[in-house]
């Protein structure tokens, strides 16, 4: 597991995001994605799975104490490009997370239910390989599946030791994938938060104090931002199959 970290997040107007950024970069460097980019954002895809009752989401509206959700997380459909398999556990108000690079020819071969191994990852570590063996092991355990891709652009910044980190999401949107492929091009995204800016505020261990003053400036006020739970309910039915009750976004647990 990586080291126990914090995410806070906020929804705010374009207008509060350009404050937020002239505020964050007296602290923060652009990370070197979102430094080559001529708008500051580069673009962020995810494949989420989930079971035929779709555990994880519920898990989610539920506000369970301990969950977790599985997704593929990466920037490109490029065969050179890794793909990367992700657990993103909650325990009580700490995010947790396991990933490991996979080769995009391996996708659909694990996704399918065959064994990981070493030979599937870009790079081979003790760390990556234990991932990917662990996502595989809740992807059986829950018989998950592919249900809904997820695409937004990111704005992000990080400190010098990566204690600290904050982004902003801009044009959340979603649309139905049960196939055991990757994509990035969508015929008709539905959007969640738009045309708001997700705003999060991530931390390891200490909360610094200018955080605190950027949400003080800002006058901004914590609340959930689940893209998962969102577009699952902008999707509908044709990520699960049959009609699901509608939750307002406003009652979301933190994602």
């Amino acid at each position: 597991m990586q080291r126990q970290r914090f995410e806070l997040k906020y929804i705010i107007s374009e207008e509060t995001a350009l404050k937020a950024r002239d505020f964050v970069r007296s602290y923060m460097d652009l990370d070197e994605y979102s430094a080559v980019q001529p708008d500051l954002s580069y673009p962020v895809h995810s494949l989420y799975l989930d079971s035929d009752d779709l555990r994880t989401y519920w898990e989610t509206i539920n506000g369970d104490k301990n969950r977790f959700k599985l997704r593929l997380r990466y920037y490109s459909t490029d065969p050179q490009t890794p793909v990367f398999f992700e657990i993103k556990r909650r325990v009580n108000n700490c995010i947790m997370k396991q990933r490991g690079g996979v080769k995009q020819h391996a996708v659909e071969h694990l996704l399918a239910g065959h064994l990981p191994d070493k030979e599937h990852l870009v790079s081979y570590t003790d760390r990556a390989q234990t991932a990917l063996i662990r996502f595989c092991e809740l992807l059986h355990r829950i018989q998950a599946k592919p249900r809904v891709h997820i695409a937004y652009f990111r704005e992000a910044y990080v400190s010098d030791n990566d204690a600290f980190r904050v982004t902003m999401d801009r044009k959340v949107r979603a649309e139905p994938n049960l196939h055991f492929s990757i994509k990035t091009e969508m015929k008709n995204p539905q959007y969640s938060f738009h045309p708001g800016v997700i705003l999060e505020l991530k931390f390891t261990d200490r909360y610094p104090d200018w955080f605190r003053e950027l949400v003080r400036v800002l006058n901004v006020m914590q609340r959930g931002a689940a893209k998962y739970v969102m577009s699952i309910q902008k999707v509908g039915h044709l990520a699960v199959g049959c009609p699901f009750p509608v939750v307002n976004e406003e009652d979301l647990a933190l994602d």
